[in-house]
């Protein structure tokens, strides 16, 4: 077949991948991700992904995969692949995972039009809508999500009136017409619609946490993963109390998180609310040792000093 115009070579090429287990490759070939950040996004160690890629790039080579765009009626049972090397391009830059930056806006930017690209190519496809409407929703924030030193804020401290609302009113849109096709919502769907709830509230208080929590609890169902448990027990604090969120993140076994920083942060937030102000900085200490972004790493320090003790 003829290579439609408008897509790019990149898309071309994570087509041709047969899997989610080897969607590494593409992230790290065509997205440009170091191993460490792929690792971190996948909750393994460094070893295991590097091992993963080269297991990959054989299998390709064995298989004599071509660089080419497959044909229209592959593509359905590619979708999952090519979403995924997708989002975990506009992640990474969303939330850059090392280095001086929070930010990386130029391939989240990149990533979005993917999205769009995608859009096009398979427009009956909720799981497309929904992502593209997840990044929008997400992309709103960038003018709020570090201040004028360039360091992180936080998003109950983020200037809403900063947003920017025509990307939110365009993932509101997309993601409607996701819905409207009535195949049910999938993971990517679900998460949209997580980040609609908070686009939508004036504030932290005015958020429907309720409803955050239920879809949390019905993306956790499909997903099992734990970064979205340990979510989840952030909206449980914001919805129940923090004691609730913290029995959640007290049971979570810290191996499936690939020793991430993310578990002592959350936890060292909910001890500080619930007073225990020693435990707390002790965990968010410990969180600032593992993230190896370096502002991310001075505003959990600051966090923790400004709890005294």
């Amino acid at each position: 077949m003829t290579s439609d115009p408008d897509l790019p070579r990149c898309v071309a090429a994570i087509w041709r991948i047969e899997g989610a287990r080897i969607v590494a490759t593409p992230a790290r070939v065509v997205g440009g991700l170091d191993i460490e950040a792929i690792a971190r996004m996948f909750l393994v160690s460094v070893p295991t992904m590097q091992q993963r890629i080269v297991r990959a790039k054989k299998a390709l080579s064995a298989a004599r995969v071509p660089f080419a765009v497959p044909e229209p009626a592959e593509w359905p049972a590619r979708r999952r692949a090519v979403l995924t090397v997708v989002y975990l391009i506009f992640t990474e830059r969303y939330v850059a995972s090392t280095g001086d930056a929070v930010l990386r806006t130029e391939l989240a930017h990149e990533a979005l039009r993917l999205g769009r690209v995608l859009d096009r190519l398979l427009p009956r496809e909720p799981e497309v809508l929904g992502l593209s409407a997840l990044m929008e929703f997400q992309a709103s924030r960038f003018a709020a999500r570090v201040d004028a030193n360039g360091d992180p804020v936080l998003l109950a401290d983020q200037d809403r009136r900063r947003w920017d609302r025509s990307a939110i009113a365009r993932g509101r849109e997309l993601l409607e017409r996701a819905d409207a096709l009535g195949k049910g919502r999938g993971p990517y769907q679900l998460q949209a619609a997580i980040t609609l709830c908070h686009a939508e509230a004036a504030s932290v208080e005015t958020t429907d946490w309720d409803r955050i929590v239920l879809l949390y609890e019905l993306l956790g169902r499909i997903t099992a993963n734990p970064v979205v448990e340990l979510n989840r027990a952030g909206a449980v604090s914001m919805a129940s109390g923090p004691e609730e969120g913290l029995a959640i993140v007290d049971a979570m076994d810290a191996t499936g998180l690939g020793g991430s920083h993310l578990l002592p942060s959350v936890r060292g937030e909910l001890l500080a609310r619930l007073g225990r102000i020693e435990d707390a900085r002790a965990q968010l200490l410990a969180a600032a040792t593992l993230t190896r972004n370096k502002r991310e790493a001075t505003l959990l320090r600051r966090k923790a000093d400004a709890l005294g003790g």
